[in-house]
């Protein structure tokens, strides 16, 4: 980060001193109590400040609170095969905990409508209704079904971004993907022949003429297996998960996964989730919808959707002002799971901003007596039915 210095123009710094009052909540004086106080007023120090209608920067760390909530709730049902408790634990976890964040949040991406989803559900206000109009789209377990088998790479997520500012995902439920880190995010194009985007990766990462070093994350779907005969038939290597394609989204983007890139079709709000981490990662996601009936396409044009257009980041999400957050679930290739040890509960957390381009990896430590809320929330809104 580049810091700016005053121009010839401005006040000294002795000046800014003595025109100052000594308040305590304006200056600093760099921890000695002898020193004459200096006044905060610099550029770069404004240029921190939030902006008037814009989501709070200290959010990031309230939303991380969420998800790990959400991890610590659904982690007692890791591998015993029962997919829908531990979602319902998850998603009364993240209720809870959602609600005492300052935020005026209106969930955009939940757990389905209104009348299928009590909890979470698309159209619901969240937060304590303080601060800036947010979007908010959570996903209390991404890999329901890797967490019920104990399997890798299931995580707890949520994303926000200001205000009318998400696509509407509730038209078409699946869309085609192409997601890759920043050295290629300008070469790629899902227009072209699969071969020909691993050739542009290949080339941006300086293997041009070795596709084998480009290994692709892939949905194992029928749908599927000619894509799957492609990037083989092109050379590159081939990463298949049963589930959690934000994971594997994030995984294209972020250096040291050994993942270059994800393609095929996955859901529509997982994209749109995906966009907002990708914002902040820099990599690029291309989407194309991928109706499944005549009724998603009509549904697709009365929202005023092109079926046939590729969507970029930017028409997932506009705007630069979002925020990412996951907690591991399960050991994956992002994050570790959630882990017990004696008397306390372990998280690792993704926390990202696109404004600042900061991502930052969180390790927290619960006192396992001080997590027993979580649980019981999710207790308490199963005995009422609520999930």
């Amino acid at each position: 980060m580049t810091e700016t210095t005053p121009s010839e123009d401005s006040p000294s710094t002795a000046q800014q001193a003595k025109a100052a009052p000594a308040s305590p909540k304006a200056h600093h004086n760099g921890g000695r109590a002898d020193s004459e106080p200096v006044a905060v007023t610099d550029a770069w120090t404004q240029r921190l400040r939030t902006q008037e209608g814009e989501p709070d920067r200290n959010l990031a760390l309230e939303l991380v609170r969420v998800t790990e909530a959400a991890a610590i709730a659904s982690s007692p049902w890791v591998g015993r095969g029962d997919k829908l408790s531990a979602d319902g634990a998850a998603v009364a976890a993240m209720r809870n905990v959602i609600s005492t964040v300052r935020m005026d949040g209106t969930v955009v991406i939940g757990e389905g409508e209104k009348d299928e989803a009590p909890m979470l559900f698309n159209g619901e206000a969240v937060g304590d209704g303080q601060g800036p109009a947010v979007d908010v789209a959570v996903d209390p377990i991404d890999g329901t079904t890797l967490t019920a088998k104990g399997m890798p790479n299931a995580i707890s997520v949520m994303a926000v971004s200001e205000g009318g500012s998400m696509l509407d995902p509730s038209a078409v439920f699946y869309m085609e993907k192409l997601v890759t880190g920043p050295a290629a995010a300008d070469s790629v194009d899902l227009r072209l022949p699969v071969a020909e985007n691993i050739r542009r990766v290949a080339k941006a990462k300086g293997t041009p003429k070795d596709m084998s070093s480009v290994t692709v994350v892939i949905l194992d779907r029928p749908r599927h297996e000619s894509l799957i005969e492609e990037v083989r038939a092109a050379g590159a290597r081939i990463k298949l998960i049963s589930d959690g394609d934000v994971a594997g989204a994030i995984a294209a983007c972020r250096p040291g996964t050994g993942i270059d890139m994800l393609m095929g079709i996955g859901g529509t709000p997982e994209g749109i989730i995906s966009a907002c981490a990708i914002k902040a990662l820099g990599g690029v996601i291309q989407g194309r919808l991928w109706p499944q009936s005549d009724e998603e396409r009509s549904a697709a044009a009365a929202a005023g959707l092109d079926v046939d257009r590729v969507l970029n980041t930017d028409d997932l999400v506009t705007g630069d002002n979002t925020y990412f957050v996951a907690t591991g679930i399960t050991d994956g290739d992002l994050l570790d799971g959630v882990r017990y040890d004696g008397q306390s509960v372990l998280t690792n957390s993704l926390v990202m901003r696109s404004r600042s381009g900061t991502v930052r990896n969180v390790y927290a430590e619960h006192q396992l007596a001080k997590t027993h809320s979580y649980v019981e929330a999710a207790e308490e809104a199963a005995r009422r039915g609520l999930v």
